[in-house]
Order: structure tokens, then C-alpha cells, then sequence
């Protein structure tokens, strides 16, 4: 009974008596001694250490089932096929990053079984809990060469006769992998980053054919050496071919970088890790070497196969590059948003009133759009429409719309806290500056809050009154009092629906960044200078012109549109699903109150008043914290700032607020070596 022999034994004495019958192991047992073995010793928590000093102690007292277990997991492992897992498990098998995502994805609700000749197919039955190499890694390395000696097995380099054996495999596997680098790194989009290579010899190329000189040596058993000749020259053709992925990851700030390329350099990458691991197995300086190079072999492979399928790694590593390049257009565009002079912050005072000078219309058009006879979809258009053409005009105006400022500003935050982390001093000291610079970053906020808050209001409310005057109607006659409510955070679900504004902003945000690293990698700019239509339509000086403007405002118009689509859009698909869902931003909420305290001739129960503005105040909140929130995550993730540095960080804000509390609030006089410092 298969339910039987799987059941959990309590002593190793049991498991060996389950499945050794008459000093043999029946044929029909397979793997399920091993099994039942690796599942007595299995922690219940993977971060557990466990010791395996018990099974060691109990084959020592009984040679005969030492002999046997030996010879068991002999015949088991014996012709087993693993070459093509060692070059393929746990390595990115294409350049779309969401054929990789679904196909892991896949494998995790029903995973791939290879066949049945396969190495891999016995660690899948085996060790098929992605946390096995955790405590399979915490084990001494001296228990293993124990019981690696004790079962009588043979090393890597002892089997040399044999067709197939594990040493041919392994050399496989190398030149396979080596193969398929070679042929990468010859196609045009790894070349188009690393043009310094496009004339000279692939060093892939050159690894390969010397690692193919050196194979033949190795298969006869003559293991490499670190002091040899050949062994060295391959080690310096192996930097070689760092370098050159490095090249290409350092050149991603000149020429931009998609997904698909930053998938295959990632593979790249990838590849030449498991080649080195590979080359390593082969080094042998003692005869102990050949062991624990065996031994390692081993626990590489179970590792691979444990996580193979791993999710949240590979979307960290599949991202990492491509963010941090995102995050930088951010960077140099978010530093116009920060204020440090009184000058400065007057500027910025001046320009969010200008963005809440054109949100008053907004406010205006979309309460008339609102009459319009239209299906959902038609007003999800028209509002969509109302609101990207609003924000466009504020952002080529040069205008400011208070919330676009976090989402902007986050990864100038990350870096200024990445040079903090790497300051040698006192930890009270490392996020001073920082503390400083956060301060300036919430006065400029608060700022642009106070401009866009009080423009809004007046021009929203100045209009409604202005269309009753002059066309004698009134346009929030109907609906004044859901103006008033949405404001409210007891009446309606504010809260959530400003958070719903705060990921658009953060959303925005990353398009913009997306947007330019990608007219960078494709060189928008210098294809529309040379574009020859344009040059004899508008002159070359006209169209160069041209493309310097696109390529500057493109992000950001983009964005800006994107922007008013997820707003102007988000009701109406609420209604479509039967959702309550909504937006609320704290400029359209001004001047939306302004239109509700119009409609109710500002006669308001005294609660009321104080809910508004409580909501007013919330709503700014939360779209800030939001946008800042994500933003400032990704920022970090680009940069590999660890999580745990957020409560550094609070606690450098909390100690600069106590010791200067009005900084963050009104520009402070400072000497300009000390803005050249900050602001560096």
C-alpha cells in the first residue's frame, strides 16, 4: 500500500525496515526509500538547521544496510540524463519577460515533469518543495564527505570510462551554454548596446573555442589546474566576457534599454554565472577536491531545480535595470520640483497657481460634460479627453498640478539616501542630509498644495457664477449636493478613491520614464532630424528643432495624456463591472467644493464645513502618500536600498523636524556652498 510506505517514520531504523526486505530492495520501491529518507530529515520550517549525524551513526553500526543503501541510490542515479537540465534549470529560457512570468507561473500550479530517465525527474518527486536547498545548504559540508565515503560512491573524475558518465555531461553542459552565448551576443540588439564591440572578436567566441581545446584533456581525466597555462587563459577570456555584459549594462544611461534586450543580457549574465560555477567543479588542487567538488555538484543541482521557478526573484532581476533607467528621467525631471531659496519657492507658488487656474475650468467643463446625453463609454471619453488636454496645457505652460510632484521627485529622494548609506560617520548622521533634503521636498508640496487648493476654488467658483449671470443657469443646480458629499470622508469612500488617484499619478510617472528610455533606445531624436520628408518640408534647421522639442516634451505629454484617460475613465468603468469606483484629487476636489457651496448658496450645517475641509486635507494626504509611497519603492528596488532603511530614514526626518520644524514649511536662508552640497 503506496499510502503506507510514505507514512512518517520516527526513527531511521524504520524507514530502512519500510522498504529493505530480506536484505534487498524490492524493484517496486523506486525512489520511495530516498524519499522517505530526504522526509524524515526534511525541518518543519526550511530555516531550521538539521544535522545528519543520526543516519551516519546508524550505518556505521550496520555495514550490510550501508552496503545496500549505497548500491541502491547507485542503480537509481546510474544512466541518469542531466546535462541539458545543469545548462537550462534556473536560467531564462527566452527574451519575453511575459512568456517567462506565465511559463513559471504555470509551472508552480502544475509543474513540468521531465522523463522518466532524467535526473531531474527524480529531484522533482524528491525534493519538490522550493525550500528543500535551504536546509539542504545548512548542512556541514563534513557529514556529507562522511556519508559521501561511507556509501562507497565515486567521485566526478573516476568515471572517466564510462559513456555518458557525469563528467561528459558536465563538459556538455558547458559547451553548450557557451554555445548558445556565442550566438546571442552576435545578434543586433546585444551589438546595438555595446557598439565598442562591433569590430572586434567576440571574447564569447574566443571562450568557447578554448574551453573546446581544453575539453578532451578533461574527459580523459586530467582535471584542470589553477596554476596551468590554458586554465588561466580561460579565466581571462571569462572577464573578457563580463566586461562586455557590463559594457552593455553601463551603456543603458547613452542608448536606453528595452525588456527584450534587458532580458538577454540578464540571460547573459546568467549564463556566464553557471559557467563559472560549472568551470569550478573541474578545479582540482587535492584529492579532497575531487570529493567536494563531486559533493558540490550535487547540492548545485538541487538547488537549480528548487528554484527554478522562481517568481519574485526573477521579476526583481528582470527589472532591476530597466526601472532604475525609467527612474532616472524621473530623477532629472523632478529636481525642478524641489525648492530651496525663497526665490524658488515663489516661483513654485506661481506656477501651481497656474495649474489650478486651468483645473478651475476642468472643474467647470466636465460639470457641462456631465449634461451631455451619452452612454458610459462616451462620457468615460469625453472626461478623458477633458482632463488629458487639461494636463497637457499645465504641463507645456510650464504650470504645476501639486500631486505630479511625488511620483517625480522619488528617485531624487533614492539617490541622495543611496550617498547617505555610503557615508562613513555616525548613524545619527548618515540621513542628515537627507532629512534637510525632505524637508525642502514637503515645503515645495505643501506649497504647491496651497496654490493649486486656493486658485481652483476661486476660478471654479468665479465660473459657475459668471455662466449663471451672463446665461441665467445654473449648473449645479442638480447636483451640488454630491459635489459636497464626494469631499466628505464619512459620506463617501474618499479615501480609497484618493488612493486610486495616487496610483494614476505613480502610473504616469513611470510612462514618462518609460517613454524617454525608450525614445533613447531607439534614437527618436536623430531619426526625426534625418527623417527626409521633414527636412524638405520644414528645413533642416526647422526639423532639428523639432526633434530636440519632441524629445524633450514627449514623456511628459504622454504622460500627462495617460494621465487623463485612467481619470477621466475610472467611473465609468466602476459602473461597467457595478464597482464603486472613482477618483479624487485634491485640486478637482477644491474646485468641486467650490461648485457644491455655490449650488447650496454656502449654507451648510457647521459639521459639514468641518468634514470638507477635513476631506480636502485627507485627500492631499493620500495622494501624496500614495504616489510618494510607490514611487519611492520602485526607486529603491532600482537601486537596491534596502526596506529595512525607511526607519533610518523616518528617524533623520523626525530629529531635523524637532530641531528646525519651520524648514518645512517656509525656504530657509542657506549660503550656496550649502545648496551645491544638498543639491548634489
Amino acid at each position: 500500500n503506496l499510502n503506507k510506505m510514505i507514512k512518517k517514520q520516527y526513527s531511521v531504523k524504520e524507514v530502512f525496515d519500510t522498504h529493505i526486505k530480506d536484505g534487498v530492495v524490492p524493484e517496486h520501491t523506486g525512489f520511495l526509500l530516498l524519499y522517505d529518507l530526504v522526509r524524515y530529515f526534511r525541518p518543519k520550517r526550511a530555516s531550521h538547521s538539521i544535522s545528519l549525524l543520526e543516519l551516519i551513526g546508524y550505518l556505521q553500526e550496520n555495514p550490510a544496510q550501508c552496503k545496500i543503501l549505497g548500491q541502491y541510490i547507485g542503480d537509481l542515479l546510474t544512466q541518469r540524463h542531466f546535462g541539458r537540465m545543469i545548462s537550462e534549470v534556473g536560467i531564462l529560457q527566452d527574451s519575453s519577460f511575459f512568456y517567462e512570468l506565465n511559463r513559471r507561473l504555470s509551472a508552480k500550479i502544475l509543474p513540468f515533469q521531465p522523463e522518466k530517465d532524467t535526473l531531474q525527474y527524480i529531484l522533482n518527486q524528491v525534493f519538490y518543495l522550493q525550500t528543500d536547498y535551504q536546509w539542504i545548504e545548512r548542512i556541514d559540508r563534513k557529514e556529507f564527505r562522511l556519508l559521501f565515503e561511507l556509501l562507497g560512491f565515486k567521485d566526478l573524475f573516476a568515471q572517466g570510462e564510462q559513456e555518458h558518465n557525469s563528467l561528459t555531461q558536465l563538459c556538455e553542459a558547458i559547451g553548450l551554454i557557451t554555445q548558445r552565448m556565442s550566438g546571442r551576443t552576435l545578434e543586433s540588439d546585444i551589438i546595438h548596446m555595446v557598439p565598442e564591440y562591433s569590430y572586434l572578436e567576440s571574447p564569447f567566441l574566443s571562450f568557447e573555442r578554448e574551453f573546446d581545446s581544453m575539453r578532451e584533456s578533461i574527459l580523459q581525466g586530467e582535471p584542470l589546474n589553477e596554476e596551468n597555462l590554458n586554465y588561466k587563459q580561460l579565466m581571462v577570456l571569462f572577464r573578457q566576457c563580463q566586461d562586455f555584459v557590463q559594457q552593455a549594462y553601463k551603456n543603458t544611461s547613452k542608448y536606453g534599454i528595452t525588456m527584450r534586450v534587458n532580458q538577454g543580457l540578464l540571460r547573459l549574465n546568467q549564463q556566464l554565472l553557471r559557467v563559472k560555477t560549472l568551470i569550478e567543479l573541474l578545479v582540482v588542487s587535492s584529492k579532497r577536491d575531487r570529493i567536494d567538488n563531486t559533493i558540490c555538484m550535487a547540492l548545485k543541482l538541487i538547488e537549480y531545480n528548487c528554484y527554478k521557478n522562481n517568481i519574485r526573484t526573477f521579476i526583481k532581476e528582470s527589472t532591476q535595470t530597466v526601472t532604475y533607467e525609467i527612474t532616472q528621467f524621473n530623477a532629472s525631471t523632478g529636481e525642478k520640483y524641489i525648492t530651496d531659496t525663497p526665490k524658488e519657492y515663489l516661483k513654485m507658488l506661481r506656477a501651481s497657481l497656474g495649474g489650478g487656474f486651468i483645473v478651475g475650468f476642468l472643474c467647470i467643463f466636465k460639470a457641462l460634460l456631465h449634461e451631455v446625453q451619452a452612454s458610459a463609454f462616451g462620457h468615460a471619453f469625453l472626461y478623458s479627453m477633458n482632463y488629458a488636454f487639461g494636463f497637457i496645457l499645465i504641463y507645456l505652460t510650464g504650470s504645476a498640478l501639486a500631486t505630479k510632484q511625488p511620483s517625480m521627485t522619488a528617485t531624487t529622494v533614492a539617490r541622495v539616501v543611496e550617498e547617505g548609506m555610503k557615508k562613513q560617520c555616525k548613524e545619527e548622521e548618515k540621513h542628515s542630509e537627507f532629512a534637510e533634503f525632505f524637508a525642502r521636498l514637503w515645503r515645495s508640496q505643501f506649497i504647491a498644495f496651497v496654490g493649486n487648493v486656493i486658485m481652483a476654488f476661486a476660478v471654479a467658483l468665479l465660473l459657475v457664477w459668471g455662466i449663471e449671470e451672463i446665461w441665467g443657469k445654473n449648473i449645479v443646480s442638480h447636483n451640488w449636493d454630491k459635489f459636497l458629499t464626494d469631499a466628505s470622508p464619512i459620506h463617501s469612500k474618499l479615501i480609497f478613491h484618493a488612493a486610486i488617484a495616487g496610483v494614476f499619478l505613480f502610473i504616469s510617472g513611470i510612462i514618462a520614464g518609460n517613454v524617454s528610455n525608450k525614445q533613447k533606445h531607439n534614437r527618436f531624436a536623430y531619426r526625426i532630424e534625418e527623417h527626409p520628408i521633414l527636412k524638405r518640408a520644414l528645413g533642416v534647421k526647422r526639423t532639428k528643432k523639432l526633434a530636440a522639442w519632441l524629445d524633450h516634451k514627449r514623456p511628459g505629454i504622454l504622460s500627462n495624456f495617460w494621465f487623463g484617460v485612467f481619470m477621466g475613465s475610472t467611473a465609468s468603468i466602476g459602473i461597467f463591472f457595478d464597482l464603486d469606483l472613482d477618483i479624487r484629487h485634491i485640486t478637482f476636489v477644491s474646485g468641486n467644493i467650490a461648485m457644491g457651496l455655490y449650488g447650496a448658496a454656502f449654507h451648510l450645517v457647521w459639521s459639514m464645513w468641518i468634514w470638507i475641509i477635513v476631506g480636502l486635507v485627507t485627500v492631499g494626504f493620500i495622494n501624496f502618500i500614495v504616489s510618494f509611497g510607490l514611487s519611492l519603492w520602485v526607486a529603491f528596488r532600482s537601486r537596491n536600498i534596502p526596506d529595512s532603511e525607511v526607519f533610518a530614514l523616518i528617524k533623520a526626518v523626525w530629529r531635523h523636524f524637532k530641531k528646525a520644524p519651520m524648514s518645512f514649511v517656509l525656504p530657509q536662508r542657506v549660503s550656496s556652498r550649502q545648496k551645491s552640497e544638498v543639491g548634489s
